[in-house]
């Protein structure tokens, strides 16, 4: 089945206020999708509601991921099926090194042991390849790390746990150029046939340097437009105005 995700007619309240009216997205294996809009559309809603985070609350609709309904299933059984998602903010651990909690991730996902000798070494190539200090892995978890590092650790997560689809809820916001392009060498590294992506952002500058198939206008809780990377372009030059 080529199909991975599939939300049909959704719609989402948080705290009794209404954010998805009635959302309709397909996403194939292979495919990258991205998911533009202006604040307070619902695109970080979106994001949440697919891993069932427990603040928002699903009114009506499905969420289907690789033809399973998910609606009811905890966050943590999502992401074991294979559901990845970054974070705008990502929160700083104390207490585990980056390296242990990838480990433990990775346990719990595959329901393996890791081989820890060969599992660092990988971790360290994807470390070399997103240009991240060594020395970062053996730290607590995102504690002390600048925003830039915060933000390529999460790429890094997503290589060392190799998800089925990755979320990535504006992964790029507050990076300069050159730690964008970073960014989007690790979304690169990662994409193959068989997974896929959904990348939110209000920033064309990550799409530079990445095959986009699907670029979607997500506003007052619909997306309302669905095009090529041309569309994005678009909205870079002429804002969201005519689709308000």
């Amino acid at each position: 089945m080529n199909k991975l995700l599939e939300i049909k007619d959704l719609y989402v309240n948080a705290e009794d206020k209404e954010i998805l009216k009635g959302l309709n997205l397909t996403v194939n294996k292979g495919e990258t999708h991205v998911i533009m809009g202006p604040n307070g559309a619902g695109k970080s809603t979106l994001a949440n509601v697919i891993l069932n985070n427990p603040q928002y609350k699903k009114v009506s609709g499905v969420v289907e991921f690789e033809g399973e309904n998910i609606n009811d299933l905890s966050t943590d059984k999502i992401a074991k099926k294979g559901v990845f998602m970054s974070f705008q903010s990502p929160e700083e651990i104390p207490g585990i090194s980056g390296i242990n909690f990838l480990k433990y991730a990775k346990n719990k996902i595959t329901g393996k042991p890791v081989k820890v000798f060969e599992f660092k070494k990988q971790v360290q190539g994807y470390m070399e390849e997103l240009n991240m200090n060594p020395k970062l892995i053996e730290r607590n978890l995102n504690v002390g790390f600048s925003g830039g590092e915060k933000k390529k650790n999460e790429i890094l997560q997503m290589l060392a746990l190799n998800p089925k689809l990755a979320i990535l809820d504006e992964t790029d916001s507050g990076l300069d150029v050159d730690a964008i392009r970073t960014v989007s060498k690790g979304i690169d590294m990662y994409k193959k046939d068989k997974n896929a992506v959904i990348i939110i952002t209000h920033n064309t500058r990550i799409l530079e340097n990445l095959k986009v198939d699907y670029v979607h206008i997500l506003v007052n809780g619909k997306i309302v437009k669905t095009s090529n990377e041309s569309l994005a372009k678009e909205i870079e030059e002429n804002g969201y105005a005519q689709y308000k």
